[in-house]
């Protein structure tokens, strides 16, 4: 796993074998520890940067450069 820093100085561990696919580029899952026992989040694969958002849908939204993964989950009622 790739090891990469927060904004607030925390090292986090990328793991480049797990993500989903984005609209630019994939999103990896970061864990907080090197065993992957705390999953932290996301990095976004087109960017680099672990700045995004999900909703409770599981659509991830990257805050730098705009990489969207579609919703995990679908509700009618949002149509």
């Amino acid at each position: 796993m790739d090891e990469t820093t927060t904004e607030d100085g925390q090292t986090v561990y990328v793991s480049r074998d797990e993500g989903d696919r984005g609209s630019k580029g994939p999103f990896f899952v970061v864990y907080s520890d090197e065993d992957r026992g705390n999953r932290y989040g996301y990095l976004c694969g087109n960017c680099e940067r672990i700045d995004n958002a999900m909703d409770p849908m599981g659509r991830i939204e990257c805050n730098v450069c705009g990489n969207v993964r579609k919703p995990t989950e679908w509700d009618a009622a949002h149509e």
